[in-house]
């Protein structure tokens, strides 16, 4: 059995809620990666912002980066995955909700991320055309 722990990238870095999106910006930058988990002050996952959020958002609107905080665009309860979590289970739950990348949790914590690019390297092709039919596929 696949799981969630299998398939992640390990060591997946939050913004705080507190710190600016142009914080956020640079530590998309450095990572190299499209897209931030948002944690609170109780170290919670509290959503997810994305280098696409930040430009239609905050820069579209005429917003201030360095004015506007994280947890401003943490909008409704995140989804999330168990590490343990089997691979079906986590897609299915991804197809369902049509997200493209998912924070993977162990004993309360943040422990990974799963995104598009890690499934393209774990799952067969038929998998993956499932996946991508489903996730682009209109609402």
């Amino acid at each position: 059995m696949t799981t969630a722990r299998d398939v992640m990238h390990a060591g997946a870095k939050c913004i705080g809620e507190d710190e600016s999106l142009y914080k956020a910006a640079q530590m998309m930058r450095d990572l190299e990666v499209g897209s931030l988990p948002i944690c609170g002050r109780d170290n919670r996952l509290h959503g997810i912002i994305t280098d696409r959020d930040i430009v239609l958002r905050c820069c579209a609107e005429g917003r201030d980066p360095a004015e506007v905080k994280a947890g401003e665009l943490a909008q409704g309860k995140p989804h999330w995955v168990d590490a343990n979590s089997d691979m079906s289970k986590v897609l299915s739950m991804m197809e369902q909700h049509q997200i493209r990348r998912v924070p993977v949790i162990a004993d309360h914590k943040l422990v990974g991320m799963i995104s598009e690019a890690d499934l393209a390297r774990h799952l067969t092709d038929e998998q993956l055309a499932h996946f991508v039919e489903s996730i682009y596929a209109a609402r």
